[in-house]
């Protein structure tokens, strides 16, 4: 079949396309951005990359008649927008309209369990969704899912956060608040089994795992399969706006991402049972051995998809990544250094791995102390690393930057700096005539960015004279 996926570069989507490429299904991806899609889709014949934004009706027309099965697994929990409500039926009800001009038989939309009487925003709005969708061109399947467990997921990231950091945790009371936890790799199941399986026509299911826990139980868990001894007291003292603290600054989340987390962690998701694992032939698996596959796969360096790449802290990237490509002069201060290479294969080796767990090769107490500011200013600091440790691609996070350009034939590494700053900035890497060229720049906001540019300028000499004979030399 023809199947589209929306949300093609997000954390579900990046994984279930290679599973569809697998049944031998032919896949076009939504992705409001080319260049945020993987590399690997370019050459292969199988998938097709159109530019989409169901919030901007001119760009529908992109979508080709021939399709015959769409997944809508457009989502946010990091909007934070007075209307994001308003803008997310409008993007469904764009999809839903232009959807119907073409072939398509059958929409999967993932959306979230709201059995509960008092439901969070985010979880309202899918509900509110889940109608915008209902449509009699097509049928919808709605698979309602609670907590996702698997590696790059942001509840197991928030969660190992928590349980390898914190030998003792006095924590909020929604910690007792029951869930249901599933397997990400369940939840693939779940949609890819579906895919024209008319007994899931136009019905609704909750998807769950096999246990109710609370979110304690959860964290005491994760620590067995880790093999650590924790201990938990839970508080009623700790409000929404000091629990959201509490997880911003204890974990690599985004404070935007942690506030929506306790709103929503504070209703209970429970699943109705349906014969749906027995229409599908799923048995989801337990949230111990659902923990216990995420590490196998991070040990194997084989995550394929990260909450941390999704664009949760730039609202200046979200719409606009294109536009960062080609790195300003005018009205910029450089930090400009070049260095013969010994070695350019081992450099820019050096260079795909830098960042996360390897460090910046040189100052790195500093680059931590940076990464602590940015964290007390409302930033994202260092905590958040990256997906991979030796893979870049456009649009991955790294650290407290992004991942603008990437390309190791071309030798060449862009990003741009997503960390709380009186302007903006930019950080290159590339080898030309074999010569490490290393390029800081800024864009400066006013006064205030050209006095942080000229504190920090005694560091930047430090550290950048340091990266670049480490990145350029044996």
């Amino acid at each position: 079949m023809n199947i589209l996926v929306t949300g093609a570069t997000g954390y579900i989507g990046k994984r279930l396309i290679p599973l569809l490429l697998h049944e031998g299904h032919h896949v076009t991806c939504a992705v409001r951005d080319k260049l945020r899609a993987d590399k690997s889709y370019l050459q292969e014949e199988q998938i097709d990359v159109i530019e989409v934004d169901f919030l901007k009706p001119e760009t529908l027309k992109n979508i080709p008649n021939d399709i015959d099965i769409a997944y809508y697994l457009i989502h946010s929990m990091s909007n934070t927008s007075n209307d994001f409500e308003k803008l997310e039926q409008e993007c469904a009800a764009n999809f839903r309209t232009s959807i119907e001009k073409t072939n398509t038989k059958q929409v999967i939309y993932l959306s979230g369990i709201t059995n509960d009487a008092n439901l969070s925003k985010h979880l309202q709005s899918r509900k509110n969704v889940e109608h915008e969708l209902e449509s009699k061109s097509y049928a919808l399947t709605i698979f309602k899912a609670g907590i996702i467990v698997g590696s790059g997921s942001s509840s197991f990231e928030i969660i190992r956060d928590l349980v390898e950091k914190l030998p003792f945790m006095i924590a909020p009371k929604w910690l007792n608040t029951k869930t249901q936890p599933l397997a990400v790799r369940d939840v693939l199941s779940f949609l890819l089994k579906s895919v024209g399986n008319k007994k899931t026509f136009n019905r609704s299911f909750d998807i769950f795992g096999p246990e109710v826990l609370t979110y304690k139980q959860m964290l005491l868990q994760f620590a067995e399969v880790r093999e650590l001894k924790r201990y938990i007291l839970t508080v009623p003292i700790m409000t929404p706006k000091l629990s959201s603290y509490w997880l911003y600054f204890v974990t690599s989340t985004s404070y935007k991402l942690a506030s929506n987390l306790v709103d929503s962690m504070g209703v209970e998701i429970i699943g109705k049972p349906s014969e749906i694992n027995a229409i599908l032939h799923v048995n989801p698996l337990s949230y111990k051995d659902a923990v216990a596959l995420a590490f196998e796969k991070i040990e194997q360096n084989s995550i394929i998809s990260s909450w941390k790449d999704s664009f949760i802290s730039s609202g200046r990237l979200k719409d606009n990544f294109h536009k960062y490509i080609n790195v300003p002069k005018y009205g910029c201060f450089q930090d400009y250094k070049e260095l013969e290479v010994t070695n350019s294969a081992q450099t820019m080796d050096k260079i795909w791995a830098i960042g996360g767990q390897t460090g910046w090769y040189y100052g790195n107490f500093l680059w931590r102390v940076r990464g602590y500011i940015d964290k007390v200013f409302g930033g994202i600091g260092l905590r958040r690393g990256r997906t991979n440790p030796t893979q870049l691609d456009a649009g991955d996070a790294l650290d407290f930057w992004r991942v603008i350009y990437a390309d190791k034939e071309k030798q060449k590494l862009l990003l741009y700096a997503e960390m709380k700053l009186p302007g903006e900035a930019w950080l290159e890497f590339k080898i030309e005539d074999n010569l490490l060229k290393q390029t800081a720049t800024f864009r400066p906001r006013g006064i205030l960015g050209r006095l942080y540019w000229y504190s920090v300028l005694p560091f930047h000499g430090f550290i950048f004279n340091g990266m670049i004979k480490k990145l350029a030399l044996k």
